[in-house]
């Protein structure tokens, strides 16, 4: 499937172009309006301070990840912002939310932003620092 006047391909749905899926109303994720930080469980044991350094290390390093600095400020700003105001950061930077637990975002362009739920939310099974 290339040109306008294509057809899809055997098992292709039609409209579904290989683009990204927030914006194909084929595709199998559909932004959500509803979101919430996610809750999980560590498979390993972590402290306060070692969640910390891995979401330090995580938005040193995001720009390695492609897409565009603007929308990854934005992500970080989102995510240590109370709901409401997470809300606005959201829809003020034109991110679009994928997965009811944030896990995967889009921008408006299409590029696509995925987040460790460490980088969300502190694991239930969160340890104490001594």
């Amino acid at each position: 499937m290339g040109c306008v006047s294509s057809t899809p391909a055997d098992g292709e749905p039609a409209g579904a172009s290989g683009g990204s899926p927030a914006f194909d109303p084929v595709g199998r994720e559909k932004p959500t309006k509803q979101w919430s930080k996610p809750k999980w469980k560590s498979q390993e044991h972590m402290t306060s301070s070692e969640i910390k350094k891995k979401r330090e290390e995580f938005w040193d390093t995001q720009p390695h990840y492609g897409g565009d600095r603007v929308i990854w400020d934005a992500l970080k700003a989102a995510i240590e912002a109370e709901h409401e105001t997470s809300k606005l950061i959201i829809e003020s930077a034109g991110i679009i939310v994928a997965v009811p637990d944030m896990t995967v975002c889009y921008d408006e362009r299409g590029a696509k932003y995925e987040l460790p739920k460490y980088v969300l939310s502190d694991p239930v099974n969160l340890v104490k620092d001594d």
